[in-house]
């Protein structure tokens, strides 16, 4: 049943090609398909005016890992977008668990839906702890746990999703097609003594919960709208209403974090 929804529910940019999702081409695609539609891209600002909300003022560069299809650059000026491999749209090619950047030389690191991607999230925190100012901060949006999106990650949505894995790792794989959607709350939450234990330097200063269906309603990247555009603010104010129930119904979170 649910792979009969997800080829009905397909996006017809996506459904018409026959790219792997590691393909460099498939980000080009999903940056077109965000520019199309106006309810997914109004969540891309949303979310990107989060991150700069939550990043600390000063000097010092602002780092964005997977820039990808996304346009987080028109609202975070001077930002310096990277990707792990080459796309006309970003500055600099590296890899998070790599950086190319003194230490203590950054203001801020940021990230979309990129740090469950990672294959080793130690190397990545690593690294942030190097190159952080004191007082600089990874702020990032991530999926999240909970009642409602533990179903819908599951059932709905191609990338893995495995909250019971004990590892904060997994095997190395395609760019996008290596994951595990439920890593940050298994670092963040379920692990997260652990994780203060191993990165005394880095402190969980925020983790909120948010958007329960608003993003799921968009269609994401790979489906088609299932709202039209002028209900978003109206679905935003009812996901305002529900916030007292967050807990078990979001299925992102933004998370800050701050080198101390």
């Amino acid at each position: 049943m649910t792979e009969f929804l997800r080829r009905t529910l397909a996006h017809t940019l996506t459904a018409d090609q026959d790219l792997h999702l590691d393909n460099p081409e498939t980000t080009d695609l999903h940056r077109a398909i965000i520019q199309s539609k106006p309810f997914l891209k109004r969540i891309y600002e949303e979310w990107y005016t989060l991150l700069a909300q939550w990043l600390p003022g000063g000097c010092g560069l602002v780092v964005e890992l997977g820039s990808g299809a996304g346009f987080s650059s028109e609202f975070l000026p001077g930002l310096l977008t990277s990707e792990v491999c080459f796309f006309r749209s970003v500055h600099i090619v590296f890899d998070g668990q790599v950086m190319p950047f003194r230490d203590a030389s950054l203001r801020g690191i940021t990230m979309v839906n990129v740090l469950h991607h990672v294959p080793d999230v130690r190397l990545l925190f690593a690294e942030a702890s190097r190159c952080l100012k004191p007082g600089g901060r990874v702020v990032a949006i991530e999926p999240w746990v909970s009642t409602w999106s533990r179903w819908v990650y599951t059932n709905l949505h191609h990338e893995p999703f495995d909250a019971k894995r004990e590892e904060w790792a997994f095997p190395k794989g395609g760019r996008l097609s290596a994951a595990n959607g439920a890593l940050p709350w298994i670092v963040f939450e379920r692990d997260r003594r652990r994780w203060e234990a191993e990165f005394p330097d880095l402190r969980v200063k925020m983790i909120r919960g948010i958007m329960p269906f608003r993003y799921l309603i968009s269609g994401g990247i790979a489906t088609r709208n299932l709202m039209p555009s002028f209900s978003f603010p109206v679905l935003r104010k009812v996901e305002r209403l529900l916030d007292p129930f967050i807990r078990s119904l979001a299925m992102f979170a933004l998370i800050v974090i701050e080198r101390r």
